[in-house]
């Protein structure tokens, strides 16, 4: 199926009205096809000087894989307890429990003009500073920062080089953490920068994939 526009746009028939959800967008498809799947939705709503993460998991059934469709303009903080909610529920619910089901976050590939997905499955957030050494933490302004030795800044362009050229203690690893104000399609993208390397298979160095820090 194409997509020719970020937008999701589906009917509540419920309350009986049309919201939409603007996706996050990059030029590469991580993954590009899903089956027996499950959608659920976080909204972007204002109350006031509010800004609401509406989580709408009406349709989310525990044995399928599970399609979070989030609106890329919620900051990181609104986004990221909504969706431990749901991993929790998931996971706590043996009667029901699919081991292949898997977890993915969807976007748009502006390129291929088609709906992409990102897996994160194994992924268990925490809502706190990382006590990791050497840790990457993405900024809301676009930059790095690297703590280890040292601390220092990089912008986000320069992570494969700055990985390539990074030798660490090989029972160290590298903890990836975000910043909770940046907004959820700047997560988005750093997530799919951060994978594209990954499975490049940097030499030298263990990146921790299994965990997130949000703060």
């Amino acid at each position: 199926m194409k997509y020719v526009t970020i937008i999701i746009a589906f009917l509540l028939f419920s309350c009986g009205k049309k919201e939409d959800v603007l996706l996050p967008k990059s030029n590469v498809s991580i993954v590009k096809d899903v089956q027996d799947h499950s959608p659920i939705y976080i909204f972007f709503k204002t109350e006031g000087k509010d800004t609401i993460a509406d989580l709408n998991r009406k349709s989310a059934i525990i044995s399928t894989n599970w399609i979070f469709n989030i609106d890329k303009r919620l900051p990181l903080k609104k986004v990221i307890p909504q969706v431990m909610k749901m991993q929790e529920k998931k996971r706590a619910d043996s009667a029901h429990k699919n081991e292949n089901a898997e977890n993915y976050y969807s976007y748009a590939d502006s390129i291929g003009k088609n709906l992409a997905f990102l897996p994160f499955t194994k992924v268990f957030y925490k809502m706190e500073i990382a006590n990791n050494r050497s840790q990457l933490y993405f900024k809301k302004n676009g930059m790095i920062q690297y703590s280890g030795r040292k601390t220092y800044d990089f912008p986000k362009s320069n992570l494969k080089p700055f990985l390539d050229s990074l030798v660490i203690n090989p029972k160290a690893q590298i903890t990836f953490s975000y910043d909770k104000n940046m907004s959820y399609g700047d997560y988005i993208q750093s997530k799919i920068l951060v994978k594209t390397i990954i499975d490049k298979k940097i030499p030298f160095v263990f990146i921790n994939e299994d965990e997130e820090f949000v703060f």
